[in-house]
């Protein structure tokens, strides 16, 4: 499943850069979430993001160190800001809240919160984490 949607890259609060995101929900990998974000480049950016961590900035703040996800929803503004943390730096992004909710109410009806594990297939699993090593 993919959903598309328009975002800010809040360099200053007087110049966002508008920004495309591709998110992408996997059942076979249920919690995660693949965010790709387009700029001018050729080549998007991505990150994986737990289901559960964007879930849970939808009501609050959520997340540490790399991945800070948060709602300002409270205060009349329907945005939810997204920090990621890289060693090239950090960028804030300013997403449009319900985008995100409609996009989690979507993942839900594949994979329901608290089932996920019953969606992987460990045997798998183990076989590539053995042959890695």
């Amino acid at each position: 499943m993919v959903q598309g949607l328009t975002a800010q890259l809040v360099v200053s609060r007087a110049y966002p850069l508008p920004l495309c995101v591709r998110l992408q929900y996997e059942p076979a990998d249920p919690y995660v979430v693949r965010a790709a974000f387009f700029s001018h480049s050729d080549e998007p950016v991505e990150w994986v993001l737990g289901r559960d961590l964007l879930a849970d900035g939808l009501t609050g703040s959520a997340g540490r160190g790399d991945v800070r996800i948060w709602s300002a929803v409270g205060s009349g503004d329907q945005a939810m800001y997204i920090s990621l943390r890289s060693r090239a730096g950090t960028a804030l992004l300013e997403v449009p809240v319900q985008d995100v909710k409609a996009f989690l109410e979507r993942t839900e009806a594949l994979v329901p919160r608290g089932t996920e594990a019953g969606r992987i297939d460990w045997d798998v699993e183990l076989a590539r984490l053995l042959s890695q090593s």
